[in-house]
């Protein structure tokens, strides 16, 4: 299952069914769970430990010193699950002090075409980044969601739950779980109404998040309108969902909706 003219150290740990194919390169200290296939000239490198079934096309570059002129050596790390694929010439970079020194990637995810994920990222599960995302140090992005093509994501930025950025966005304020945001500098736009449609949420809870949305975005003073809120909105699981993804880091600003005064 290894092509002869791949180079895998004999220190690596590779599991059983792994193909490896030519001109992969992988490190001393990389752990490759059962079933995972590696097409050809794949680099891996650093303290990586990747999981089952994933799948990893030309060109992808996994564990390599992260971008950062902080970085001075200190020993890192990348954690990535099963049933992953990764498009060609995807990058992942592994974590630094500053921010924990591990880089995560959950499962189920597609990383298309020259994605990058910078040093300390924390990416859940069931995510699609499309062609040329850019990820920046210290970017969480929850479960379920999409990020169009040719993205910019600042460092530090939040991505909740089953949100949706339009492609080219340069996304600079965190993203409400279930919300729709675009435009050169981030706005929010709606909610991501396809994604939750799709997820199975029932009409009578989108009419919840839309009634919320709209009482909450409709002023700059959204934290303000939280409070305010009925008790019908805010036992809602779904409201109560991006409620404590806003109240969760009060110092990072939300992508709020244009022009609004």
């Amino acid at each position: 299952m290894i092509h002869h003219t791949a180079i895998v150290d004999k220190n690596s740990k590779i599991s059983e069914n792994v193909e490896i194919g030519p001109y992969c390169v992988i490190g001393s200290k990389v752990e490759i769970a059962s079933n995972s296939k590696l097409h050809s000239h794949v680099y891996i490198n650093g303290n990586t430990k990747i999981g089952k079934n994933n799948e990893i096309f030309p060109f992808v570059s996994i564990g390599t010193d992260p971008q950062d002129l902080k970085f001075k050596g200190e020993k890192n790390s990348i954690i990535i699950g099963d049933n992953n694929k990764f498009r060609e010439y995807v990058n992942i970079n592994p974590g630094t002090s500053q921010g924990g020194t591990i880089t995560k990637i959950g499962s189920n995810n597609l990383l298309m075409v020259y994605c990058h994920v910078a040093h300390d990222c924390n990416l859940g599960n069931n995510i699609v980044l499309a062609n040329n995302v850019q990820v920046g140090g210290h970017v969480k992005i929850d479960d379920n969601a999409i990020v169009g093509g040719s993205c910019a994501i600042h460092q530090f930025s939040r991505i909740g739950h089953l949100s949706m950025i339009g492609g080219m966005t340069g996304v600079l304020s965190d993203v409400i779980p279930f919300g729709l945001s675009l435009g050169n500098r981030n706005n929010l736009v709606g909610l991501n109404l396809i994604g939750l449609r799709r997820a199975k949420i029932s009409n009578k809870d989108i009419k919840i998040l839309q009634e919320f949305y709209d009482v909450v975005f409709s002023n700059q003073n959204f934290r303000s309108n939280i409070e305010n809120l009925n008790k019908n909105l805010k036992e809602n699981k779904y409201v109560k969902t991006i409620i404590d993804f806003i109240n969760s880091d009060k110092k990072r600003p939300i992508s709020l909706p244009e022009n609004i005064k």
